[in-house]
């Protein structure tokens, strides 16, 4: 992956997905706490990463879209 913070939005998201889905089945209670709580602690430090990255670029709001040219716009 480009940088860390990508990664762990993805291992989140996966593991939110199995969560709901584990969540449907008969696994015991403190299994399902255990996650739960995993879950809300990976997605507290998930922000924390995504806030604190140090990404830049050299993009700029007059670079506008790049699938679209100022031109196409007005179409």
């Amino acid at each position: 992956m480009k940088n860390f913070a990508i990664l762990l939005v993805w291992i989140t998201t996966v593991f939110v997905f199995v969560f709901a889905g584990l969540s449907h089945t008969n696994i015991a209670f403190t299994i399902s706490i255990s996650l739960l709580i995993f879950g809300v602690l990976l997605i507290l430090f998930m922000v924390y990463a995504v806030l604190t990255d140090k990404y830049t670029t050299t993009k700029t709001f007059k670079d506008w879209y790049e699938d679209h040219s100022m031109d196409t716009l007005d179409d």
